[in-house]
């Protein structure tokens, strides 16, 4: 037996406002802590001149000695040294990251610091025309009395 439900057409009507609007509040992200948004878009930059540039030391004393690093092709890392490692090997001097301009969105973690979530693209000079399509990532950041520290990424290709 099929069943036919009929919609009132002011429901229609509400359903499709409501959508609408929370369609184009998710495209207006607003931080709600103007200053942490500052120093986790900071962050962010220092964090990747480091990586551009294969500063694996610099790379080093930002991520967490227990960072947990989930990509969606590769599965999960949870080594330092091991990040490091494959940054070192298949990164340095052959792939550079272009954060996508306005994307980055950044949330508070009460007691913790704050989670990072946007779009970047990768270009890989070793191979011809082969910038990558925008890709999110979220990054965890600890704060650890005054410095910032990566505990988690979560990369999708």
């Amino acid at each position: 037996m099929i069943y036919k439900i009929k919609i009132h057409p002011i429901f229609h009507f509400l359903f499709i406002a409501f959508s609408s609007n929370a369609q184009e509040n998710m495209r207006k992200y607003i931080p709600e802590d103007k200053i942490l948004y500052s120093k986790i878009d900071s962050m962010d930059k220092v964090f990747f001149d480091a990586y551009n540039a294969c500063d694996i030391e610099k790379q080093s004393s930002i991520f967490s000695d227990s960072i947990e690093f989930f990509h969606d092709k590769a599965g999960l890392i949870n080594s330092k040294s091991a990040i490091l490692k494959a940054t070192k090997e298949n990164i340095c001097g052959k792939v550079t990251r272009y954060i996508i301009p306005r994307s980055i969105e950044v949330y508070p973690i009460n007691n913790y610091g704050a989670v990072e979530i946007g779009f970047h693209r990768f270009y890989n000079n070793q191979e011809p025309d082969a910038e990558s399509k925008p890709s999110k990532f979220i990054i965890i950041w600890k704060k650890e009395n005054e410095n910032w520290k990566i505990t988690k990424v979560v990369s999708l290709h």
